[in-house]
C-alpha cells in the first residue's frame, strides 16, 4: 500500500513527465513540415515590430520623451510587446483547447488542467527565442547590460501565472458557451490598445489614467522595459500589485476550472 506522501510524489512526477511530452508535441506540431521550423517563432514578431516601427516612428513620427528608458523606439516597442505576446498567445490558444482535445478528455482519465499550462510553456519557447534576440540587440545597439536582468525570470513567471489563470477560465467557459473564444478575441483587441505598448505612460490623458492603474499588463510592460532597457529597478509597489494580480488570477482560475471540469465529459 502506497503512503499518501509517496503517492503524491508519484502523481507529481507522472504529471511533470506528461506536461513535458505535451509541450514538446505541441511545439513540434506547430512547425511540422516547415523548412525554417522554429525560426518562424521569432520571424513573425520581428516582422510585425518592423512594420509597426515604420508606421508609428517614421510615418506618424512618434518621439519618446527624454525621461524614457531609451530613445530607440524599436527596442522600446519590442520590450513592451514581448509580455503581451506571451499572455495573448497563451490565453487565445487556451480558449479553444478543451474543445480541441475533446476526444482525449471524454475517453480517458486525463488531467485537462494541464492543457493551458502546456500551451503556456510551448509559447514560452518562442518567447525566449525573441527575448534572446532583444537582449542581443540591446547589447549591440545600446551597449547596455544591467543586473536588472536577474529579475526578468520573476516577471516571466508572473506573466505565466496570470495567463494560465485567465486561460483556465476561458477554456472552461468555452466548453459550455462556444461564443467565449470569439468574445475573448474582441476583448483582447481592446485590452491590447489600452495597454501602453506603442506609447509611453505620459501620453495617457489624466481622465484615462485608470487604464494604467487597473491594468496588470501595463505593470508587466513597464517591468520588462525597466529590466531590459534601463538600470533602474522596477517599481516595488507595482511589482507587489502585479504579484497580487497574478496569484489572484491563478488561484481563481484554478478554482473555476476545477468546478466546471466536472461536466466536461457530458457536454463535450
Amino acid at each position: 500500500m502506497r503512503l499518501p506522501g509517496r503517492l503524491f510524489l508519484t502523481n507529481l512526477v507522472e504529471r511533470r513527465a506528461l506536461l513535458y511530452q505535451m509541450v514538446r508535441r505541441d511545439f513540434e506540431q506547430r512547425y511540422v513540415g516547415s523548412a525554417a521550423g522554429w525560426l518562424w517563432g521569432f520571424v513573425h514578431p520581428v516582422v510585425m515590430i518592423a512594420c509597426w516601427t515604420f508606421v508609428f516612428q517614421f510615418c506618424a513620427k512618434i518621439q519618446l520623451p527624454k525621461g524614457e528608458v531609451t530613445q530607440n523606439y524599436t527596442l522600446f516597442l519590442l520590450a513592451g510587446y514581448l509580455p503581451w505576446f506571451l499572455f495573448n498567445e497563451t490565453v487565445m490558444r487556451s480558449s479553444t483547447s478543451m474543445v480541441d482535445h475533446a476526444n482525449l478528455i471524454t475517453k480517458t482519465i486525463f488531467p485537462s488542467e494541464l492543457i493551458p499550462v502546456s500551451l503556456f510553456f510551448s509559447s514560452l519557447l518562442n518567447h525566449l527565442i525573441t527575448l534572446t534576440l532583444l537582449l542581443g540587440a540591446t547589447a549591440l545597439v545600446l551597449n547596455h547590460w544591467s543586473w536588472n536582468l536577474a529579475l526578468l525570470p520573476g516577471y516571466v513567471l508572473l506573466t505565466g501565472l496570470f495567463a494560465v489563470g485567465v486561460g483556465w477560465v476561458v477554456s472552461a467557459l468555452q466548453v459550455y458557451l462556444r461564443d467565449v473564444a470569439q468574445a475573448m478575441t474582441v476583448f483582447l483587441q481592446v485590452w491590447f490598445w489600452m495597454t501602453p505598448i506603442f506609447v509611453y505612460d505620459g501620453d495617457y490623458p489624466e481622465r484615462f489614467q485608470f487604464l494604467l492603474d487597473y491594468n496588470p499588463m501595463a505593470f508587466l510592460v513597464r517591468a520588462y522595459r525597466d529590466t531590459i532597457l534601463s538600470s533602474r529597478p522596477p517599481d516595488l509597489e507595482e511589482s507587489i500589485i502585479l504579484l497580487g494580480w497574478s496569484l489572484s488570477a491563478f488561484i481563481l482560475g484554478g478554482l473555476v476550472f476545477r468546478h466546471l471540469k466536472r461536466g466536461f465529459a457530458d457536454v463535450l
